[in-house]
């Protein structure tokens, strides 16, 4: 009797929830459904998992790709504040000091096992969701990254990124990635010192850049127009 009522109970409660709070609560578990059933799961089974019907569940994602969009938005395009990318162009922070801060807060934000072990599932199933995440990471992260860097050396900072350079800044950020990786998903030993790791993978990268740069001639600053008259006039 007791079962029945706590059964009864548990869905009136359910049926309390605003479309919207619904909709964010499917979305919310079938983030936990992929994350330990990978995306060959079908909506039959979670739509059992979300404890609703699947017409129900079709109410609000008129498709499995729908759904898995809203997986994607949720799970990796919101936790990208854009006050992080604001902080990496603040020049009047030394470059180091920007990127420390930005990895710092990158790192808390996508160093949970449901959001790797997503991504790795994505990756498996060849789904856009990696493509479109590597797109966002090398246009508003890696590319900003080098401008910054270019920036610092004293070289014009406008242009696109050589592959060379994007290649630098994959590797780089990459290492800090598999980290994530190593520690959430394969359970092996790490530094346990986050920080200390990302300071570390700094220096590297930071010191590869700069000999990079070392060979690449600055652009010699024309000079002001009251130089070069003063130099016609002999004086």
């Amino acid at each position: 009797m007791r079962k029945k009522q706590a059964s009864q109970s548990a869905r009136v409660k359910h049926k309390r929830l605003s479309p919207d709070e619904r909709r964010k609560d499917f979305i919310r578990k079938a983030t936990e459904f992929f994350a330990d059933e990978g995306f060959n799961g079908g909506t039959r089974e979670l739509a059992r998992r979300l404890g609703v019907t699947q017409p129900l569940l079709y109410r609000y994602f008129p498709s499995k790709e729908e759904l898995i969009k809203e997986v994607y938005r949720t799970v990796y395009l919101e936790p990208l504040d854009s006050g992080w990318e604001r902080r990496l162009t603040d020049r009047s922070r030394p470059i180091r000091e920007r990127l420390q801060q930005f990895y710092s807060t990158y790192t808390d934000a996508i160093f949970t096992r449901t959001w790797l072990r997503i991504y790795l599932f994505s990756g498996l199933k060849g789904l856009d969701i990696n493509r479109w995440y590597v797109s966002v990471v090398r246009d508003k992260i890696l590319t900003r990254i080098v401008k910054e860097c270019r920036f610092e050396a004293g070289l014009p900072a406008q242009g696109k990124p050589t592959a060379s350079e994007l290649e630098m800044a994959w590797v780089f950020h990459s290492g800090i990635f598999y980290y994530g990786i190593r520690k959430y998903i394969y359970e092996s030993p790490v530094l346990e010192d986050k920080e200390k790791m990302i300071a570390d993978a700094l220096d590297v990268y930071l010191a590869g850049v700069t000999k990079v740069f070392a060979g690449v001639e600055k652009p010699v600053k024309s000079p002001a127009k009251s130089d070069r008259l003063d130099a016609a006039a002999g004086r």
